[in-house]
């Protein structure tokens, strides 16, 4: 009987709400596969009071120091987004693998910087956009591979969340240069990955956003059209403006209309499958729910990652799979800023956009967002 592999030995690198709410929950629900060794944070309180709540050994205030003594093989990053490239770079350079959270970075420019440090086998850096893993959109990529729906022809994907002014009084929120965005880079990117990870490529964008009702450099909503290289048309919706709280996507097919409504997390019961009237067969029909149910989450997200870490192979939502939905946001921004319609090929190294998503003129980007609509008698 061959003996069991040896736990993967994980380090934490941000103590803030996301490592507790999400990414040590899900660690803790991999059990024996893997070993959490030490947290790293610039406020040595946090880090220590986060390793005692959790019976983590090592207590770290500096990234090069922790990963030296530790040598983790995987890092986790849970820090604010501008520090994000850093780390990442860290890591791999180290020679561990990284799962970092959403957004990726800052920039393509950025994302394009940390995929150079990357190896063929690993280290490989990772990025948290767990709802690709719940079984249902799972099944439902099966399905529009193997052609059961039909044509794609039209989608819908809303993020209408609620955020309050306190919530955008933590320095580094709201902001271009910190955040990078507003709730298309923080919040709706989740929904739009998904989105992307189901109909693929897209072509064409064309946005609008603005600042409507917080105090922040970023919008505050957006709204876009997207085209697909499938032909399909897409409406996103992206807002912390929201009192009812959802997440909605949707998808017309030739055959069939499949949509899911949840908040921060689905399962199978948020899901329906709606045939066309033309599709009459009950087996047919019976057959397009998932067999299984496994709900979107972090822990879904790092059994997949773990396995490719063992593996040696490229994980998903990596190198160009995750690239994806930076692509879209930041062709969005600037088809919001610059008040016309971006195509993917456009966003090239030459392109300022590329470089930071207000095109690099923060205060040209939030004017051009905050300005407000003539209003006619």
């Amino acid at each position: 009987m061959s003996a069991s592999p040896s736990p993967v030995r994980v380090a934490v690198v941000g103590a803030g709400g996301i490592a507790t709410a999400c990414h040590l929950p899900a660690l803790a629900a991999a059990g024996d596969a893997v070993r959490v060794v030490a947290v790293c944070d610039v406020d040595a309180a946090r880090a220590d009071a986060l390793a005692e709540a959790h019976g983590i050994p090592g207590r770290h205030t500096d990234l090069a120091a922790m990963l030296a003594v530790e040598s983790p093989d995987l890092i986790v990053v849970a820090t604010p987004p501008v520090a994000h490239r850093e780390t990442v770079i860290a890591g791999l350079d180290a020679g561990a693998w990284v799962w970092c959270e959403k957004p990726p970075t800052l920039s393509l420019a950025e994302y394009d910087e940390i995929a150079a440090h990357e190896k063929d086998g690993g280290p490989y850096a990772s990025y948290v956009f767990q709802h690709r893993f719940g079984s249902a959109a799972a099944r439902l990529r099966q399905q529009i591979a193997g052609g059961e729906l039909g044509t794609p022809h039209v989608a819908v994907c809303n993020t209408l969340w609620y955020r309050g002014h306190d919530y955008f009084e933590v320095p580094w929120r709201g902001k271009w240069e910190t955040e990078g965005g507003g709730p298309t880079m923080g919040h709706g990117i989740h929904q739009m990955d998904l989105m992307l990870s189901l109909l693929g490529d897209w072509h064409e964008v064309h946005a609008v956003a603005a600042t409507l009702g917080r105090r922040v450099a970023t919008e505050d909503v957006s709204f876009a059209i997207v085209r697909f290289a499938s032909g399909a048309i897409a409406s996103v919706v992206n807002s912390v403006l929201s009192p009812r709280e959802t997440s909605y996507l949707r998808f017309d097919f030739t055959d069939a209309t499949v949509e899911v409504e949840h908040l921060y997390g689905y399962e199978n019961s948020h899901w329906r499958w709606t045939p066309a009237p033309h599709v009459t067969d009950p087996g047919t029909i019976a057959g397009w729910a998932p067999a299984d149910n496994t709900p979107s989450s972090h822990r879904a997200q790092l059994t997949a990652l773990l396995a490719a870490l063992r593996s040696g192979v490229r994980p998903p939502v990596s190198g160009a799979d995750g690239r994806r939905v930076m692509e879209l946001i930041t062709g969005l921004y600037q088809s919001a800023i610059t008040g016309r319609p971006v195509t993917r090929a456009e966003l090239d190294a030459t392109n300022p956009f590329y470089h930071s998503l207000n095109g690099g003129h923060p205060q040209a980007a939030t004017a051009r967002l905050q300005q407000k609509a003539p209003h006619h008698a």
